[in-house]
Order: structure tokens, then C-alpha cells, then sequence
């Protein structure tokens, strides 16, 4: 009892924890855990044991730090991981979606079009010249480019036969923009007729990729041109940047002082050129003279050649349309010397703009009609089936004039907004005010206008609007070459613009039998109202956006034409004269003061060089 009385008590709520007197004595019993807290005045204060009881040196407390420190930035940083990597999926879905969707509209064997080339491979051009060596200097280009504008072959010509003189000539201006005529490729390729066709591409660049993807197309008769005076080719000298030309924006004054070569030559608002903007209106000039007068299959040629450019995209139907204009050109204008195929973005609002109301509210009354005669019919069904059942009877008579309420009602409400669905297209007119500033794609197809009924405006030429998918003959060229010296002295580095300023001051007015415009002018355009041609192009010359993706913008247009397709291929065209005041003689956009850029131009036209 002596024994057990000196055994010590140890307080119930210090259990598993050791006495003061144990650590001091260093009598503690030893634990496999790393560490224990004896009770002090001051609270619990930690100690380091190791498993054999014995306190943990210096180092060892110090590895531990550091352990739980590597754990901590290892964490750290693998949440940091997680979270980013889940916002790039979330911020890439929609792109790739849009890309598979895309992908998904363009028929598997078409897909070639787009497998980017990854080994380059030597093959041989139409003229036997290797077209795909990344490694040919500027010397060998301007030789390669030479020997193929004066050889003038024409791949597929064999599979397709010779041309007739009246079929259709697609020329397209292409730079560097290789995705975008991917997609205008894939296009024409599902084109109906377009094994008819000549297509000819004008190149201002030597691209190896787009020479090898021009080399893929099977689907009709192909050439390649290549403008011989670009950028490319004359890196150091006119017409390419020349260091002894004066900087744009330098005042005349200091131009002359520094004696820089086009020191006495600014354009009409101080500045001076920029090779950049000039190349494009030189390639279209160059392109147009050399396709009409010195090409040899286009000698006796007399149909129309239809002016593209390498971010254009083009409907099914767009040659049957295109015959169709031209034969009612023939039959109903014969003041129209320029057909239209397409127009921007921006002008696209003609299907729910307010000054086409009345058109608007007849598509509306006629699909109203269409849906009321169906639902009378119905009605005549159900009172036929219920002629034994008299409430029933009733209750069909009573529904009819509520009927007639319901419309009335909803055809007030259809100016603020209308939606119905036609074979599958769906139209929404929104009463919302029409943004004149940007380029909205929010326009919707109204049913109507891609019926069999199809219209075609009758309009002066306006060069910001009728310059895209313009189709002539030789007969208006001829016109037009006419007044080449004017087109080349004109100050506006546009060629657009410098088309409508020849049509103003220098071409006669185009006159003639059946539908002319209230205005007169030299270039009368019959422009579709249900565009054939449009532009899928985000980032050019004129346009630099930080997303140049033209996936969104493409899929809008594949979209649009998708939901039409029962509605192409119309029968008749019907044609309207447009309401436009006469335009004023406006001075051009400058750009094109110097000399030189005049006589370049000039030369390209073969007759002039042959009148010198």
C-alpha cells in the first residue's frame, strides 16, 4: 500500500500527454508521432520528439520547413495550373466548335483544300518550272513569272475541252490571304456549271502554298497569272519602295530640301505614296488589259468576264444567275453594261430596312394568307368530322371570329416583330434603328426575295457598293480602256473609285432599249437584290482588326445559303428601277500623285504602248 500510495496521479485531462517533470527530466515516453505540447502558464508549447523519444535537433526542424513549404508552392501552383488551363478550354470551345461546324458544311471530298503542307515537296508547275521551291530568289521569280505569262497553259483543258467564245471568265486578284481562298475555292468548286468555266487566278505575290493549292483544283479549266511589277519583285526600287522616295507624311517644302525623288509629286492633300496602296489599282488595271487584249483564248471571246478577289465566297447558283442577267440585260436593258452579283455587309439591311416597308408587308400578307387559307381549310375538316355533335359545331363557329381577332392583332405587332418559317428558312424582322457605322450580319432573309420571283435592281454604278462579283463584256472594256489615261491620272490610289470617276466625266451615257435608270451615267449596273457574291474577308488593306479568324464570318454566309437552298436556282428575274439622286463629281482619295505611278499605269495598256 506504501508502494502504490507514492505512485503519482496523473490528471485525466493530461492523458496521453507528458507531466512537466517528465520533459525536464527528458523521462518522456516515446511516441510515433513527431511531436507533443506540455501545459505551461503561457498555454501549450510545441516539442520536437523523434520515435525514439529524444528531442529533434536543429536540422531536422528545418527539413520539415522546408517539406511543407515545397508542399504548399506544389499546391499552389497545381491550382494556378488548374484554373488556367480551364479557362483556355472554356475560352477555346466556341472557336473550335465554330471550326467543326464549318468543317462539317464542306463536302469530305473538298476537304483537300485545306491540309496546310507540311513537307515541301518538289512538283512541277503547268509550264514544267518548279512552282513549290520556298528557296527561289527574285531573280529566278521574275524569269518563272515571265515564262508563265507569256506561255499562257491552261491546266485541265484536256479533261474539259477547248472554251466556248460565250462562257464565262472568273478572273480573281489574289495576295497572300491563303485561308480566305481556301474557302472561295470550296465555293466555286460546288458552283453548278462550273465546268464550263475558264478561271484564272492574278497573282501581285509568289506564295509556294497557294501556287500548290491552286495546282489541286480538277473541277474546271485553270490559269495562273502573275502581275510582273509587285512589291515582291522590286523590293528596293520603284514601283516597290525606293529609300530615296519621301516619306508619306513629310510637308512638300522638306521633300524638296532633302531632294528625295518624288519630291515635286505629293497627292492632291500633301502626301506621298505609298507602294503598299498603289500595287492594287496597278494589278487590277494590269490584270483587266492583259486578260482582255492579250490573253490568245480570249481573242474572239464575247461573254462576260466576273471579277473576284481572293476573300469572296459564292452561292451554288451564282452562274445560273449570272446567265440570267445577262440574257435580261439582252431582252429588258440593254443600258445595263455591268451585272452585280454581290454588295457589302453594310448594305445587306435592304431586307429589314424601313424604306423597303411596303416590299416587307407584302411578304408578310402573303405568308398570312397562305397560313389563314390552311387554317380555314382545317377548320371545314373539323366541322365535317363533328356534324353529329352540335355544341361541337358551336364551338368551331366561335373559334373562327376569334380567329380573325388573334390575326389582327398579330399583323399589328408584326412591324415590331415578325417570325415564320418557310422550307426551312427562318426570317425575324426586328424594329430596331438600322446601324449605318459597322457591319451588322444580324440581317435575315426574307422568303420572298429568294423565291422564284427573284429581283434584280436597275442602278447607276456605284463603286462602294457594285464593285464586288461585277461581271462585263468586251464591249464595255473597250469603253472603259478609252478612258485608260484618265483611270491612270486620277487621283485616288482605288480602282473602284477611279472606275466611277471615268463613268462620270468620260465614258458616254449608256443608253438603250427597255428599263434605264433616272440618273444617267456611263457604267448602268443590274445589281441582285439576293446577293450571289459576298465578302468574307476581315483584315485587309483597308481593314486591321486584332482577330483576323474568318471562321465566324464564314459560317454566317454558309449558314445563310444553307437555309436558302430550296429557294436557288430561280426561273425568271423581275426588275426594278432604282430611286437615286444624281451623284456628285467628288474629288478622288489621293494616294496617286506621283508621276510615275500615271505612267506605269499607262503602259500596261497594250494599245497605248502601240499608239506611242
Amino acid at each position: 500500500m506504501e508502494i502504490s500510495s507514492k505512485i503519482p496521479i496523473k490528471d485525466v485531462n493530461m492523458r496521453g500527454k507528458p507531466s512537466e517533470s517528465d520533459v525536464e527530466r527528458g523521462l518522456v515516453k516515446p511516441y510515433s508521432v513527431s511531436s507533443v505540447y506540455t501545459r505551461k502558464k503561457s498555454g501549450y508549447t510545441r516539442v520536437e520528439i523523434n520515435t525514439a523519444g529524444s528531442s529533434v535537433g536543429g536540422g531536422r526542424s528545418t527539413r520539415g520547413t522546408i517539406l511543407r513549404t515545397f508542399a504548399f508552392v506544389f499546391l499552389a501552383t497545381f491550382l494556378w495550373l488548374q484554373i488556367h488551363v480551364s479557362n483556355l478550354t472554356t475560352r477555346n470551345q466556341p472557336s473550335q466548335s465554330a471550326n467543326e461546324t464549318l468543317f462539317s458544311l464542306v463536302p469530305p471530298e473538298l476537304h483537300r483544300f485545306f491540309k496546310e503542307r507540311h513537307n515541301v515537296t518538289i512538283q512541277q508547275s503547268l509550264n514544267g518550272t518548279n512552282l513549290t521551291n520556298p528557296e527561289v530568289e527574285i531573280f529566278d521569280i521574275k524569269k518563272i513569272i515571265k515564262r508563265i505569262n507569256d506561255d499562257q497553259n491552261i491546266s485541265n483543258d484536256d479533261a474539259f475541252g477547248p472554251l466556248e467564245t460565250d462562257s464565262t471568265v472568273i478572273l480573281i486578284q489574289v495576295h497572300t490571304r491563303i485561308l480566305y481562298l481556301r474557302h472561295l475555292i470550296v465555293s466555286l468548286a460546288q458552283a453548278k456549271g462550273i465546268e464550263k468555266i475558264l478561271l484564272i487566278f492574278s497573282h501581285d505575290y509568289w506564295h509556294p502554298e497557294i501556287n500548290e493549292l491552286i495546282q489541286k483544283i480538277e473541277f474546271c479549266r485553270v490559269m495562273q497569272i502573275f502581275y510582273p511589277n509587285s512589291i515582291q519583285t522590286h523590293p528596293n526600287i520603284f514601283p516597290g519602295v525606293d529609300p530615296n522616295d519621301c516619306p508619306r507624311n513629310i510637308d512638300k517644302k522638306q521633300a524638296l530640301a532633302m531632294n528625295c525623288t518624288n519630291a515635286r509629286h505629293p497627292d492632291l492633300y500633301g502626301h506621298y505614296r505609298e507602294a503598299k496602296f498603289t500595287q492594287t489599282k496597278h494589278h487590277w488595271w494590269w490584270k483587266a488589259n492583259y486578260v482582255f487584249d492579250q490573253l490568245h483564248i480570249m481573242k474572239n471571246h464575247t461573254g462576260l468576264v466576273l471579277f473576284l478577289e481572293e476573300d469572296h465566297y459564292v452561292a451554288e447558283d451564282f452562274l445560273h444567275v449570272l446567265r440570267l442577267m445577262e440574257d435580261k440585260s439582252y431582252s429588258e436593258c440593254r443600258s445595263c453594261n455591268i451585272l452585280s452579283l454581290g454588295t457589302y455587309v453594310k448594305t445587306y439591311n435592304y431586307y429589314t430596312d424601313y424604306t423597303r416597308k411596303k416590299e416587307f408587308i407584302r411578304g408578310i400578307d402573303r405568308h398570312e394568307l397562305t397560313a389563314k387559307q390552311y387554317h380555314q381549310t382545317y377548320l371545314r375538316q373539323q366541322q365535317k368530322s363533328q356534324l353529329k355533335s352540335s355544341s361541337d359545331n358551336q364551338h368551331v363557329q366561335q373559334q373562327q371570329p376569334q380567329h380573325h381577332h388573334q390575326q389582327q392583332q398579330k399583323k399589328n405587332q408584326q412591324l415590331s416583330s415578325w417570325s415564320i418559317t418557310s422550307n426551312g428558312l427562318i426570317s425575324t424582322y426586328h424594329n430596331t434603328k438600322v446601324n449605318k457605322t459597322s457591319a451588322i450580319w444580324s440581317y435575315q432573309l426574307l422568303p420572298s426575295l429568294y423565291s422564284h420571283y427573284q429581283k434584280a435592281e436597275v442602278i447607276p454604278w456605284i463603286s462602294s457598293k457594285h464593285n464586288m462579283g461585277m461581271a462585263f463584256n468586251r464591249t464595255t472594256w473597250n469603253k472603259l480602256r478609252n478612258c485608260g489615261v484618265k483611270f491612270c491620272s486620277y487621283d485616288d490610289y482605288n480602282w473602284d473609285w477611279s472606275l466611277q470617276h471615268i463613268a462620270q466625266s468620260c465614258l458616254p451615257m449608256s443608253k438603250g432599249p427597255g428599263k434605264t435608270p433616272r440618273v444617267e451615267s456611263g457604267l448602268v449596273a443590274m445589281m441582285m437584290k439576293a446577293p450571289r457574291v459576298f465578302h468574307i474577308g476581315e483584315c485587309g488593306v483597308h481593314h486591321k482588326k486584332n482577330n483576323c479568324d474568318s471562321t465566324a464570318v464564314i459560317a454566317k454566309v454558309q449558314n445563310v445559303l444553307r437555309s436558302a437552298k430550296s429557294h436557288m436556282f430561280p426561273t425568271i428575274l423581275n426588275l426594278t428601277v432604282a430611286n437615286v439622286k444624281n451623284p456628285k463629281l467628288r474629288k478622288g482619295n489621293g494616294g496617286w500623285g506621283d508621276k510615275r505611278d500615271h505612267e506605269l499605269c499607262k503602259s500596261m495598256m497594250y494599245y497605248y504602248q502601240n499608239s506611242k
